[in-house]
This record gives structure tokens, sequence and C-alpha cells, in this order.
């Protein structure tokens, strides 16, 4: 289970969620305790991180083993996070966008903006109120970003028809945008995540930047569907750029693979923590 910052803020509400969570899991066996695994992102602090163990324990768990969310993104797109070779995973979530540069088991460098797939909505929001006096909600934001969004300009540019209030009479009315204005739209959303990629890159060793040079750089999490995002930061940092085989399942095979090898990723864990 992956916890949003937001969620990190109401302790009672993280519990009683993971309680439900425990709940379905332990469902039809004779366990009563479970062990459980947490994603964070890796900008939380550490009375964060003391909150989500203490959820965990309240909400039933057994032991609690915290990991890192770029760290399972990387784990769940099969990059090869214990070979002493860096590689760079890109993981753009709802809330958060984790950049790292993973080598031998652990994170080398990393950074995480309070900036992805609900801040473009907000945007493309903003974007249709100021130019068309329309407002839209946060179900057809994500609509236009599925539909017509891109990062990137391409061959074929496409329409949508959008309905929404007009803010001058309170009225319901409908127009048509274009895929080149939702990009303009994206500009200042998409430029944070280009700086926090470029940020990493700058903060890691020679060595590991040159294996990332021939590697590249791993998208995941549904910003990874973003059209055009992976020419976007191809052009931004020169690295060739790559989309994971399933972006959305990224961090949830990760964690998968770290709970039925516990051992072989002690290293990819917060805190070394063995089952007892």
């Amino acid at each position: 289970m992956t916890l949003q910052p937001q969620c990190l803020k109401d302790f009672d509400i993280a519990t009683t969620t993971l309680q439900e969570f425990i709940k379905k899991a332990m469902k039809g066996t004779i366990l009563t305790k479970a062990n459980v695994i947490i994603c964070i992102p890796s900008g939380v602090t550490a009375v964060e991180r003391r909150a989500v163990r203490e959820s965990c324990k309240k909400a039933g768990a057994q032991n609690v083993l915290i990991v890192e969310e770029p760290m399972a993104a990387a784990i769940g797109a099969g990059l090869p996070t214990t070979s002493p070779t860096g590689c760079m995973i890109v993981d753009i979530g709802g809330g958060t966008s984790e950049v790292a540069v993973v080598s031998l088991g652990g994170i080398v460098a990393s950074r995480s903006i309070r900036c992805a797939g609900d801040a473009f909505d907000a945007s493309i929001i903003n974007f249709i109120k100021k130019k068309y006096n329309l407002l839209i909600g946060e179900r057809t934001a994500e609509n236009i970003k599925i539909e017509i969004g891109s990062a990137f300009p391409s061959e074929n540019e496409e329409t949508m028809e959008i309905k929404g209030r007009n803010l001058l009479n309170g009225l319901p009315e409908n127009i048509t945008i274009s895929s080149a204005e939702i990009r303009d739209a994206l500009v200042e959303p998409l430029a944070k995540v280009i700086d926090a990629i470029k940020v990493t890159l700058e903060s890691t060793p020679p060595e590991l930047s040159a294996d990332i040079i021939d590697q590249g750089i791993t998208l995941a999490g549904g910003g990874a569907l973003l059209r055009g995002l992976d020419k976007l930061i191809n052009r931004e940092t020169g690295m060739p750029v790559y989309i994971a085989e399933y972006p959305l399942d990224c961090v949830a095979e990760g964690t998968g693979k770290i709970l039925e090898n516990i051992e072989q990723y002690q290293d990819a864990l917060t805190e070394n923590v063995k089952y007892y």
C-alpha cells in the first residue's frame, strides 16, 4: 500500500484505511496478525515516517516494513536495482512525483515534489477558467488530460468538446479545446518535474551518471501515460527515456516482490527489519 502525504497528516484516517486493507488481506486465513510493507514518498519527514509505523501497529500489523516509493517503482519496473550500475526511475503519481537514482539496492540520489497528476488536473482547470471563463470539475479535467493531454507537439493535434459552467452568466456551456491548449496548460507543472529530474542528475556521482546515459530514464506511475512526456524529458535532459511496461502497477508490483523476497531486498528497506 502507498500512503500519500495528505493521508500521513491524519493519523485516524490512515489507521482506519489500513485496518480495512489488513482485514481484507487476512480474510479466509487463520492468522491473526499481518506482516505489512508500506510505500511512502521519499520526501516524508522522520515524524511522518514514525506516524506511518505507529498507524500500522495500531491497525493490527505485527511487523511493519517501510520502503520508499521510487525504490518500489524501480523494482516493479524490472530495473537492475541490486547491481552496481546506476539506473534512474521517475514515478509520477497522483500527489507526488518521485525521482531517484538507484544502485546496489539503495537510493543514491532522490528528489520528491508534490506536483503530479493532481497538479496537472488543477492546471487544466485554471487554464480553462482564465481563458474561457468556464468552470469545470476535477473529473472533467482528468478526462481532458487522458483524452487529448500531451507534453510534446505531435503531427495529429486533437480536439475535444467539454461542458462546464460559464462564470459570467452562471449557465451551462459547451466549448471545444485542442491538445495544443492543454499542452500550454501543463507547461508549469511539467517544468517542475523536469527540474526535479535535473536536480537529481546534478547530485548523482559521475560514474552512475555515465550508467544513466547508457541505460536511460524509466518513467512509471499514471503520469508516465501522458502523451509525449518521454520525448519532452529526452529533449530537456539529452537522456534516452523509456516508459515502464505497466507504469500504473510498478509500485504495487515492486512492493509485492520485496515482500516475497525480504532477504534479497533488505537494502531497499528504510530500516533493516527482519521477521520474527
